[in-house]
């Protein structure tokens, strides 16, 4: 039987495997490498789910119509 992870734990889990992986080094940036690590996958999914409807997705990640076409062009998601 396959473990179920909440979204929790997997990102504790790959928050630790890689300040392991630094061996000591400081890392910088991270709540900006984190961020941008997460929001293309969730804008991916999100779009996808919500069928390419933007005004969908805005509702359900809880962002204005516009801030959502921001993000997806900053991604290259939409043109």
């Amino acid at each position: 039987m396959k473990q179920q992870n909440t979204l929790h734990d997997c990102v504790r889990a790959s928050m630790e495997d890689f300040f392991r992986d630094l061996d000591g080094t400081d890392p910088a940036n991270l709540h900006d490498m984190l961020v941008k690590a997460v929001e293309k996958p969730l804008l991916e999914v999100v779009m996808e789910q919500a069928q390419n409807n933007q005004s969908r997705a805005a509702q359900w990640l809880g962002l204005n119509r516009n801030t959502l076409r921001k993000k997806l062009l900053e991604h290259k998601l939409i043109d």
